[in-house]
């Protein structure tokens, strides 16, 4: 009997021989695996830029202003430790007047483009298994990452680049950012490493990842040589019938074939006004680094990348919490700040879901003086474009900071949010593994409708 797989093998030799002939992916929907695909509903945000702060941020000194924190500061705090107050004042921002600290002044200036959504809980309070939770929605196994399952459910709107991009990612967490069951085409394109940042180029050849062009053979040469190779890759492909890890090879390296004019060109900023650079901080300073990859963020999204995450750390201040949070928020606010302002001025951010956070906040008790511990019980993100409410605050912690009290949204609801604004039902974005129907929420989930706009 003709399966639609053996069809697709004996057709043009199959996926890796169709891409080779140049087929438009409107025109290869059902072969190709990065197609744009229509959503569950409409959608209100086409594509994502998740703020990745590595570390655990602290609420209580950024976006939850707690009066009675101030209040009380070296009283005992209620499981150990004394209550330390913060050392930066918050101040109602915009129009709306959300309640953000000083840490964050430029930020604070979008307001009310943003939703505060101030009580975050995870499973997890520990960094690795909150990170991995944050990313996949369990800590316990390996799963696709969120930005695996956004580009399986939508596909990407350039078959050039990869359809996820993961910038600067810490070393040692390719699961946050990996497909795992899910075809590997999925998976995030790793861009840079953490603490170092990527290859940004400022002219010249454009040359902007490692190894993207071959010095010593021209693209027909190129193409001849993986021509050969995919052809076995095939071979293999027809006698297994089916072998998930030679279908991703045979993706993965035509896409990377196709990124090797793309990409360089895309990641060469320096055409971008000097006014534009400014507006990110990323032509000097502490700023510069992040800054610079903020920008890339709009490139990339701009040019038609579903999914690019930016990370920022690190946020773990045990320890000298005062000079530290400064050091990190002074490095990322200019940067955010200037991606909100132009996604707006380009009328990108109404369908861009920006996401800020961490894998969970602090303390309001000290640790060590002049430091925080980690918080799983209740932290903050924020949301901004894409469909949310601006200027608007959900949820709440209580009058310390400790847990959530108030429209607690788990890890589950935020990851059934962020799907239902890309027009995603999380329940019926599902994948068939290992005997079961596995998706991102697992068997939970709800989405947030009141952060709606």
């Amino acid at each position: 009997m003709l399966t639609r797989r053996n069809i697709l093998q004996s057709v043009s030799a199959g996926f890796g021989y169709v891409a080779f002939k140049g087929v438009h992916a409107a025109e290869n929907a059902a072969s190709n695996p990065l197609a744009s695909k229509l959503p569950h509903f409409a959608a209100r945000a086409k594509r994502v830029i998740f703020l990745c702060m590595q570390g655990g941020p602290s609420h209580v000194d950024t976006f939850d202003h707690k009066p009675l924190l101030t209040r009380d500061h070296g009283k005992p705090g209620r499981y150990g430790g004394t209550l330390l107050k913060s050392p930066w004042e918050f101040r109602q921002r915009g129009d709306s007047g959300l309640w953000i600290s000083d840490l964050f002044p430029e930020v604070a200036k979008h307001a009310d483009d943003m939703t505060l959504i101030r009580s975050m809980q995870c499973d997890q309070p520990v960094h690795p298994g909150a990170m991995t939770q944050m990313h996949t929605g369990t800590a316990q196994f390996i799963r696709p990452s969120l930005g695996a399952w956004t580009l399986y459910g939508l596909g990407t709107e350039n078959d050039s680049l990869p359809g996820f991009v993961s910038l600067s990612p810490p070393a040692g967490s390719s699961r946050n950012y990996g497909s795992s069951f899910l075809p590997a085409i999925y998976g995030g394109s790793k861009v840079g490493r953490g603490g170092r940042g990527a290859r940004f180029v400022n002219g010249g050849s454009g040359e902007s990842v490692p190894d993207i062009k071959n010095p010593r053979w021209a693209d027909p040469q190129q193409r001849k040589q993986l021509d050969f190779i995919q052809s076995l890759n095939q071979a293999k492909l027809s006698r297994d019938q089916y072998q998930p890890d030679v279908e991703g090879i045979i993706e993965s390296y035509e896409l990377a074939f196709r990124m090797q004019d793309a990409m360089p060109e895309l990641m060469d900023t320096s055409q971008e006004s000097a006014a534009t650079l400014a507006m990110y901080g990323a032509d000097a300073g502490p700023t510069q680094n992040f800054g610079k990859q903020c920008l890339l963020a709009r490139r990339f999204i701009e040019a038609g990348v579903r999914f690019v995450e930016v990370t920022h750390g690190n946020w773990d201040q045990h320890v000298n919490l005062s000079t530290d949070h400064q050091l990190r928020a002074e490095a990322c606010d200019q940067p955010i700040a200037g991606l909100l302002a132009d996604l707006k001025q380009r009328d990108l951010l109404k369908d861009t879901l920006v996401i800020w956070g961490g894998e969970f906040g602090r303390t309001p008790s000290a640790q060590g003086g002049d430091g925080r511990n980690h918080n799983n019980k209740g932290y903050t993100t924020w949301m901004a474009g894409g469909g949310v409410k601006g200027g608007f605050s959900y949820g709440m912690t209580d009058e310390y900071g400790y847990e959530a009290i108030e429209n607690k949204c788990h890890i589950h609801d935020w990851h059934a949010t962020i799907l239902h604004l890309l027009g995603l039902d999380h329940e019926q974005l599902t994948y068939r593994y290992a005997g079961r129907d596995f998706r991102l929420t697992d068997v939970h989930g709800n989405v947030m409708h009141d952060i709606l706009a």
